[in-house]
């Protein structure tokens, strides 16, 4: 896989870096929305004059952050229920001169159901940087539907991108993710078993690792009170946290919803009954300092996500 480069390194640590992580629901899944997977009725959930909105939507966010790093799920670059936009390059756009890598999760010439049906997808991760991204690599996750489930289903994926680090001899590795949504379990379960392998074998080369985007799941060290799961509703699965906690910190907001119900429409809803989740963050080695943590209280108008922003520094190299 071969990245879209630019010439802008890292030099040192110390300084400070901004990365954002939004699932942008193919900027087809605003606050207008809901989704008949979710148990709502939608299929075709947004005209072209919506889902441009919402890319402006998405583009006025960025321009506000400023972020040096961005990840991005549910990216469409060909798809009927997006008027197949390159949402790709739009988005891009927002960080001129940035270096990309795009990764497929969910290629299919026609979803045949429901009906309507959802018909052509083409879509995938987006990673932004406005260093060098030196190279990239899709890694397959282990999907967990059968023929012939699985032709409409998501083909789950890392995206991970690796930045060099000149004064360590090291590499900034980013990992875009988007874990499993639909399985009774297993599937999240396989696919974080192997995102926490891959992760600790960069840890132990010494590299500055984050990993971020759209678990699908919460940390078991995570107060998600604020938001109860009410009765009928999907629930996200729960991560074991001492599992990680060798070599990451987690970061994720447990005071804002990152992710909304598709159930119903979100704008005119009752918000006192309304299904929210924390499900969209960050794990950080430990040898990276974090500045600040939060979800973007976007009220959903973009997406069914709203933006996890992290600030952070990259430490000093322990002598070896």
């Amino acid at each position: 896989m071969e990245p879209v480069h630019n010439e802008r390194t890292i030099d040192s640590t110390g300084d400070s870096y901004t990365i954002v992580t939004w699932n942008i629901g193919y900027a087809a899944l605003g606050d207008n929305a809901d989704f008949f997977m979710d148990g709502g009725k939608g299929v075709n959930t947004a005209d072209r004059d919506r889902v441009e909105q919402n890319i402006r939507g998405i583009k006025e966010v960025l321009d506000k952050e400023s972020p040096d790093f961005a990840f991005f799920q549910e990216v469409d670059r060909n798809s009927d229920r997006s008027h197949r936009i390159n949402e790709a390059d739009e988005i891009a756009s927002s960080m001129a001169g940035a270096s990309s890598a795009f990764a497929l999760n969910y290629k299919v010439p026609f979803v045949p159901y429901p009906v309507p049906p959802i018909g052509k997808v083409d879509g995938g991760l987006l990673t932004l940087s406005a260093y060098d991204i030196e190279n990239a690599e899709r890694i397959a996750l282990p999907c967990p539907f059968k023929w012939p489930f699985r032709v409409g289903n998501l083909k789950r994926c890392l995206l991970v991108s690796r930045i060099p680090i000149e004064e360590t001899g090291k590499e900034l590795v980013l990992v875009n993710l988007h874990l499993e949504a639909y399985d009774s379990g297993e599937g999240k379960a396989e696919q974080t078993a192997l995102l926490k392998t891959f992760l600790e074998q960069e840890c132990e080369k010494g590299n500055y690792v984050i990993a971020g985007g759209d678990f699908n799941q919460t940390f078991s060290n995570l107060d998600t009170s604020k938001f109860p799961v009410f009765e009928g509703n999907w629930q996200a699965g729960i991560i074991d946290a001492d599992s990680f906690d060798d070599y990451f910190n987690i970061c994720m907001d447990a005071d804002t919803a990152s992710c909304r119900s598709l159930a119903e429409p979100y704008a005119g809803a009752d918000k006192s009954s309304f299904q929210f989740y924390v499900i969209d963050g960050f794990l950080v080695s430990k040898n990276i300092d974090i500045e600040s943590m939060e979800t973007i209280d976007y009220d959903f108008k973009a997406s069914d996500h709203n933006p996890v922003v992290l600030k952070f520094r990259l430490g000093a190299l322990k002598n070896e």
